[in-house]
């Protein structure tokens, strides 16, 4: 009798009767399944990220997941083979293997031969680069039937989008050094310090957009010592940038005879504005960049998004990333953040590596986006439907409400 009572599975419960045996509820674990993620190598001129660190790759690897890395792919990032094979990678020698996991985690839009290796159902993540992004290319993608989310469209649990957040602090940071870097002897510049010493009047910076990464431009030209101007067509974000960094400020709508009087005396125009209405008068004219200071610096920071400038008269190469026009320097490159490619990695690695551990922990993309809604907003492309409706109106090709679709799934 007393064997029986240890090995019964019952437990006694009140009730009104008095005890009664009750059957005992097991715990049952929630299932996570195994997933395999690789990384190419980038192939797109400069760019030097990767989006997932050895910490990252760590993480993901205690949790039982495989992490397939294209040897090589982390250099540029100073991030190397052993670095990864440490944390719990496997190192490949082809380009082929990463494209054959279940996700696959590229920076940069994959080429039209990567895309042939996708294969349906695969989870690709990457930039979608919408703005430069083509409609053969897209319909290409819906036809291999896989799923796909763009970092830019990624939102967080405070309705943020946490990659453009991240990636507009570090270019707003880089924006200033660039343009101090320009106007020095050593990149053949005027021989300006852009900042400010006793004696000698405060070199100039005028900010055009004051969303996360003007307000961080800001920041920076403000540590130089600089002096300041931010333009924006939104009374409510100048407001709160003044608020953000602390102190008062130069600031105007974007009135154009108040932009171009700023404009002739600026050392240095950080262009910002990312998503704009170009009826809106945003684009910084060609007359009001032939007005400016000769050795004066334009850094466009809106090339992800067609760029800021009326004339297109700068380059998107990182090898060539210069010219003058009417004597201004334009430094247009529209992955600025790849120059300090380390600490981009970092950014991308600390929001992706919880992302993947939910992906796993739902058991799969078609659960996950059920449960979390910013990873809903950044997918666009489920089981080859286009469900994002801000791609296919750029693209002029049908989308479908992700909602509608888990329902008919």
């Amino acid at each position: 009798m007393g064997d029986s009572r240890k090995n019964a599975s019952y437990y006694f419960a009140m009730n009104q009767a008095g005890l009664a045996p009750m059957e005992e509820l097991m715990e049952i674990g929630r299932k996570q399944k195994s997933m395999s993620f690789g990384i190419p190598c980038e192939r797109e001129e400069g760019e030097n990220r990767i989006p997932l660190t050895p910490q990252g790759v760590e993480l993901l690897a205690a949790n039982g997941h495989e992490i397939v890395i294209e040897s090589g792919a982390g250099n540029a990032a100073n991030y190397y083979d052993h670095d990864f094979s440490e944390a719990g990678a496997k190192i490949v020698n082809n380009h082929e293997e990463p494209f054959r996991c279940d996700v696959v985690l590229k920076v940069a839009p994959p080429d039209e031969e990567e895309r042939l290796l996708l294969s349906p159902n695969q989870l690709l993540i990457s930039l979608l680069y919408l703005a430069n992004q083509k409609r053969e290319v897209m319909q290409q993608l819906m036809h291999k039937k896989i799923n796909a989310l763009a970092y830019e469209l990624l939102k967080d649990e405070s309705d943020c989008y946490p990659v453009v957040r991240s990636m507009s602090e570090i270019e707003g940071y880089t924006s200033i050094l660039i343009a101090s870097e320009y106007l020095s002897n050593s990149k053949e510049g005027k021989g300006v310090l852009l900042g400010g010493i006793t004696g000698i009047s405060p070199a100039e910076v005028v900010v055009i957009g004051a969303g996360t990464a003007g307000e961080f431009a800001v920041r920076a030209a403000l540590g130089l010592g600089c002096q300041v101007k931010v333009f924006d067509n939104s009374y409510r974000n100048l407001r709160e940038l003044e608020r953000n960094v602390g102190q008062r400020l130069f600031t105007s709508v974007l009135h154009p005879h108040v932009l171009s009087k700023a404009l002739r005396s600026a050392d240095a125009v950080i262009g910002s504005i990312r998503y704009f209405d170009p009826q809106s008068g945003f684009l910084i004219s060609d007359e009001q960049v032939s007005g400016m200071k000769p050795g004066s610096i334009i850094v466009d920071l809106n090339m992800g998004n067609g760029g800021c400038l009326e004339a297109a008269s700068g380059s998107d190469s990182d090898n060539n990333p210069v010219t003058i026009h009417h004597g201004v320097i334009h430094y247009r490159v529209h992955n600025i953040a790849s120059r300090v490619a380390r600490t981009s990695s970092i950014a991308l690695s600390n929001i992706f590596a919880p992302v993947l551990l939910r992906l796993a922990l739902a058991g799969g993309i078609n659960q996950l986006i059920k449960q979390d809604a910013g990873v809903s907003h950044g997918l666009y492309l489920y089981k080859g439907i286009l469900t994002s409706y801000k791609v296919g109106e750029k693209l002029k090709l049908p989308s479908k409400d992700i909602g509608l679709l888990m329902a008919a799934f």
